[in-house]
C-alpha cells in the first residue's frame, strides 16, 4: 500500500483565517495531495492522503508555523488515495459541540495513553483500585462499526447531543474514572473538558483515540473496527482498509443508554 493517510489536530489560538486558508490549500496543491484541512479560531483539523514524501513536506511545511511546530499525525495506509479532492474550509469549531464556554485552545484536557489503557483494562480497574467507565463519544453509526464493548453508549445522531445525555446520567460516573474515547481524539478531548466543566472529577481522553491505541496496543480488549470519515469506510486493528460488512454486527453493549 503507497498510499500514506494521516490526521492530525490541535487546539490552538487562530486569528488569521481567510489568509491561513489560502496558504494551507495553495500548499496541498502544489504537492497534488487529497483530504479536508477544518480551520476555526479553536485550532486545526486536518485529513490528508498522499505519497510519503509530499505529506512528510506537507507536515515539515506546516511546523515552520509555531503554532503548528510538533504536531504529530495518525498515519495508515491504502492501495488508493480515500478522497476524491482537496478542500480546505473555514469553520466556528474544528469539532462541534456548541458549548461556548468551553475553551480547549486554553489548555489540554487530561489524557492517558493506549498502554495505560489497556494495563488498566487488564486488570480490571485504575492504578488506584478504581472501576473504570469507558465512554465512547462517537455517533451511532461509528460504533456500530467497532467499539469497546463494555463502553457506555449513547447511540448519538451527533456530538452536539453529548452534553444532554451527560445530564441526565452523571450518577453513572461517580467515584469512577471516566475515559473518554473517538476514532482521533478531537470529541474525547473537547468531551472531557466539558465533563470538567458540568463538574465531573477523575475524567480523561484517550490519547490519540482509537487510531493510537490500534497503532500501540494492536487494539486489545476492542471489538470490530474503526469506521473513518473517508472512502476506506472503516479500518482494522493492523490499520488497514477494511469494509463496514467485513465486521460482525455488534450487540448493544451493556453499559449502552437510550
Amino acid at each position: 500500500m503507497s498510499i500514506l493517510n494521516i490526521s492530525a489536530y490541535r487546539f490552538v489560538g487562530l486569528d488569521d483565517l481567510p489568509v491561513l486558508r489560502e496558504r494551507v490549500l495553495a500548499q496541498c496543491l502544489a504537492l497534488a495531495l487529497k483530504g479536508t484541512i477544518l480551520l476555526a479560531p479553536e485550532g486545526i483539523n486536518l485529513f490528508l492522503a498522499g505519497p510519503r514524501d509530499a505529506v512528510d513536506a506537507f507536515m515539515a511545511w506546516l511546523h515552520q508555523d509555531a503554532r503548528f511546530a510538533g504536531l504529530q499525525g495518525k498515519e495508515s495506509f491504502s492501495d488508493g488515495v480515500p478522497f476524491k479532492r482537496m478542500r480546505v474550509r473555514l469553520k466556528k469549531e474544528i469539532i462541534t459541540l456548541r458549548q461556548p464556554t468551553i475553551r480547549p485552545e486554553g489548555g489540554r484536557a487530561p489524557a492517558v495513553d493506549a498502554a495505560t489503557l489497556k494495563r488498566w483494562l487488564d486488570q480490571g480497574r485504575d492504578d488506584e483500585g478504581r472501576e473504570i467507565v469507558l465512554l465512547d463519544t462517537r455517533n451511532a453509526y461509528e460504533t456500530d462499526v467497532g467499539m469497546f464493548p463494555q463502553a457506555v453508549d449513547y447511540r448519538m445522531g451527533s456530538f452536539t447531543e453529548l452534553p444532554a445525555a451527560l445530564a441526565t446520567d452523571q450518577a453513572r460516573y461517580a467515584d469512577k474514572t471516566v475515559v473518554s474515547y473517538c476514532t482521533g481524539g478531537i470529541r474525547c478531548e473537547k468531551a472531557v473538558l466539558h465533563m470538567q466543566d458540568i463538574g465531573m472529577q477523575r475524567v480523561y481522553q484517550l490519547e490519540g483515540g482509537i487510531l493510537k491505541y490500534f497503532e500501540d496496543v494492536d487494539g486489545a480488549h476492542w471489538r470490530g473496527g474503526c469506521f473513518v470519515f473517508d472512502e476506506r469506510g472503516a479500518v482494522d486493528k493492523a490499520l488497514s482498509p477494511a469494509s463496514h460488512d467485513s465486521f460482525a454486527p455488534l450487540e448493544a453493549p451493556t453499559g449502552s443508554a437510550a
